[in-house]
């Protein structure tokens, strides 16, 4: 009986530790012959709820993409790329700043291929997958087909419904028709709408007529502004323009372009089309009936270009950074906002006597565009930057050019400046003090921003923390015993280097575990990975605490190790695992082949505390954003290595 309850007892303790080791995407193979000697090659992800797997197109410097490596192929010949069953869902993750895709559910992936007579392929597929809480390391599967010809086995597979990108494009409808709101009001398309208004309740025999034409008029504002859109996504691509987002000649390109419309909106110049564009497109209007309402509409776009043109250029260039349909998306919002305006004033007319008059307060509204312009422009440079490497725009220049321009906002805005085709101003208006002073505590609020501080309301926008002159924030001293190399970063003796916020790290295991015992303090390890998205979020709402730096400096030795690193280990150090019976090629297969058999876990972020013998202090630390939990747990540690 006793030993009946032992084997039972361990076996529970087995199941219990398999659980730790999680796999949230089960792959199945199989393959279609199409033709004669043509076959597509079928794999299938079946996803758990709750977790994502990375898409096959993300931007560099984010998480690993899944990707497919077919490594033999005998008398098979691959045709095109790997396509996949439907549309990746896409949402912008503020710890890589960038849009992130990723698949949901069940996607299919499949590769056709040739096939000279009889033919095998084999190969393997890397994937990543998270969930809201944590990540796995990069994970490969073998794959292996025979095919036959003829003879092949059919095996057809479902395909699921297109997913769609819903959520962001949502997002980008409303960003865009706030746009549109905002060209309303500007001197080039405000005065335009009683004028309009008044054409076709005049020129219409019956207010039904009116009605229709002022419909058909804001639809064909509509029309045209999507088919723009349309245009930009059919000579770009629906996917290529997101490759392109972290691009450094991209986006030094779409700052550049956004320069120009901040100095037009303020004046310095106007951006027109040449006058016999619209004079052709008048013409076309005169002609009357539903087609030249559709020309009188073109020729609104036409004439109202120096004002709508940078605002459609900013939004198209932000649109175009998420890829896919979000051009055409961006487009619809935008002209809905133009177009309602004239629909309703077209049907109530009435209306028209409550809109104020034209003034001078138009010409404010440009300008004010042109300084949020400008300060975008060096949004996209900061990307180029730091994609370059260059370091010519860090955390601090990022934060001292914002500060000064929403600082020229606020004077512009209290009438301490005046631009180019400003009226006189006798008095202040109520609502730019209002507005002044609103831009004024923002101001206030980012100057902290220079000393290191994180400044949540605006992240995404500056550099990170690390990518910066002082990491550790300006005027505080690097750890004891370190040695800088005369920039940003630093090293020390045993390969010590500056981590985020500041924080000394090693990236070797034994160097960081001798160092320990060197200075008689507990070793933290860090199951970390540079595409984990959760393990950026521990970073930058946990590690930021100031009681848990000071832990982080003063009481631990800390090694991040991280399970996605993709370079290959030499040749003799590579090794078949005796806990997954994988292949252990990379440097990252490693530390994630060390994390399973020393922990029994595979998920990022995970955090252990050993003494100097290795031994495990405490019990594991997942992701928690909770800096209290989270220093309660060091101080444990703390307490059981004093024991």
């Amino acid at each position: 009986m006793r030993r009946i309850l032992f084997t039972f007892t361990l076996l529970v303790a087995a199941v219990i530790a398999n659980a730790q080791i999680v796999n949230p995407v089960n792959w199945s193979f199989s393959q279609k012959q199409i033709s004669a000697n043509e076959f597509e090659l079928i794999l299938t992800a079946e996803i758990e709820n709750g977790w994502h797997l990375y898409s096959t197109d993300l931007p560099e410097g984010g998480p690993i993409k899944t990707s497919f490596n077919f490594e033999n192929l005998e008398n098979v010949e691959l045709i095109g790329e790997v396509n996949a069953s439907k549309e990746s869902i896409e949402t912008f993750d503020n710890s890589f700043q960038m849009n992130l895709r990723y698949f949901e559910g069940e996607v299919v992936f499949t590769q056709k291929v040739k096939v000279n007579g009889t033919g095998k392929v084999s190969g393997y597929l890397e994937f990543m997958s998270c969930n809201d809480e944590t990540c796995t390391p990069p994970m490969d599967e073998e794959f292996s087909f025979e095919l036959e010809g003829e003879t092949a086995q059919v095996k057809e597979t479902s395909t699921p419904e297109k997913a769609g990108s819903d959520r962001n494009y949502w997002s980008i409808f409303f960003i865009a028709f706030l746009g549109g709101m905002a060209a309303l009001l500007t001197p080039c398309v405000f005065p335009m709408i009683p004028m309009t208004v008044s054409f076709f309740t005049k020129q219409s025999k019956t207010k039904a007529a009116g009605i229709r034409n002022g419909i058909w008029y804001g639809v064909s504002i509509i029309i045209i502004y999507v088919i723009l859109g349309t245009v930009v996504t059919a000579v770009f691509g629906a996917e290529s323009l997101n490759s392109l987002s972290t691009n450094p000649w991209f986006n030094l390109f779409f700052a550049l372009l956004l320069f120009v419309f901040a100095f037009s909106f303020m004046g310095a110049f106007e951006i027109v089309l040449p006058s016999s564009w619209v004079n052709a497109v008048d013409k076309k209007a005169d002609k009357g009936g539903l087609l030249g309402i559709f020309f009188m509409a073109f020729a609104l776009a036409l004439v109202s270009f120096s004002c709508t043109g940078p605002i459609v250029g900013a939004l198209i260039v932000e649109a175009a950074r998420s890829g896919g349909m979000a051009p055409v998306v961006g487009m619809l919002g935008f002209s809905s906002a133009l177009a309602i305006p004239f629909a309703l004033f077209a049907a109530f007319p009435g209306w028209l006597n409550s809109l104020p008059k034209s003034g001078g307060w138009l010409n404010s509204v440009k300008v004010v565009l042109g300084f949020l312009e400008f300060a975008f422009a060096f949004k996209f440079l900061s990307i180029a930057d730091m994609v370059l490497d260059l370091r010519i725009i860090e955390r601090e220049e990022f934060f001292a050019i914002w500060i000064a321009i929403f600082i020229g906002l606020a004077l512009y805005l209290w009438g301490k400046i005046r631009l180019p085709h400003d009226s006189p101003m006798t008095h202040l208006p109520v609502s730019r003090f209002v507005l002044g002073t609103v831009v004024f505590a923002f101001v206030i609020y980012m100057i902290p921003g220079l000393w290191g501080a994180p400044v949540k309301l605006i992240s995404g926008f500056p550099p990170p923390v690390d990518y910066a002159e002082s990491p550790l924030g300006v005027g505080k001293s690097q750890p004891a015993g370190f040695v800088t190399d005369g920039h940003t970063t630093g090293t020390m003796a045993l390969g010590i280097h500056t981590g985020p916020h500041g924080i000394p790290l090693f990236d070797d295991y034994d160097k960081a575990l001798a160092y320990a015992k060197e200075t008689g303090k507990p070793l933290l390890i860090d199951f970390t990975g540079k595409g984990c998205t959760n393990c950026r979020k521990m970073e930058d709402n946990v590690w930021v605490d100031q009681e848990v730096k000071n832990m982080f400096l003063e009481e631990y030795v800390i090694v991040s190790l991280y399970v996605d690193l993709r370079e290959k280990l030499p040749e003799d150090e590579q090794f078949i695992s005796e806990t997954t019976g994988k292949k252990i090629r990379t440097v990252g297969n490693k530390w994630t082949d060390f994390q399973i058999s020393r922990y029994n876990r595979n998920t990022q972020p995970y955090y252990v505390i050993v003494d100097h013998t290795e031994k495990e202090l405490v019990d594991g630390y997942s992701y928690n954003s909770d800096p209290r939990s989270f220093a309660d747990w060091l101080k444990t540690g703390v307490e059981a290595f004093k024991e």
